[in-house]
């Protein structure tokens, strides 16, 4: 899909979608999303898709929401995708539990920008 507001519109919708099965399948139980090489296997493939979606936003949108750090989202998909053997529980875990919320509402804000226009 070319970069445009439309694709956009997909984009975010996506990761909307991949945040809510992130937050189905672990929601806020640290013990379950322990115990469980299932969640984990299931938050981090939703991780990397939302952080391979946000590469496809373009730079306007992007820039509707400076406080997101979007290269940072870019680095952490590249090691979730290559660095797969080195995947740190404990930093999925703090991205779910304390980073997710506020991308949530940033990419609620550009939704509602896009379908302003």
């Amino acid at each position: 899909m070319r970069p445009s507001p439309t694709a956009d519109q997909v984009y975010l919708v996506h990761m909307l979608e991949c945040i809510a099965r992130i937050t189905e399948y672990a929601g806020d139980d640290e013990a379950d999303f322990r115990a469980s090489r299932l969640i984990q296997d299931a938050v981090v493939r939703n991780l990397q898709t939302l952080a391979e979606s946000s590469q496809r936003l373009t730079n306007e949108i992007k820039a509707t929401e400076p406080g997101i750090p979007w290269r940072a989202i870019s680095g952490f998909r590249n090691i979730l995708v290559h660095d797969y053997l080195t995947i740190d529980v404990d930093a999925v875990w703090v991205v779910v539990s304390r980073e997710l919320p506020a991308l949530r509402d940033a990419l609620q804000r550009m939704a509602q920008r896009l379908r302003s226009v």
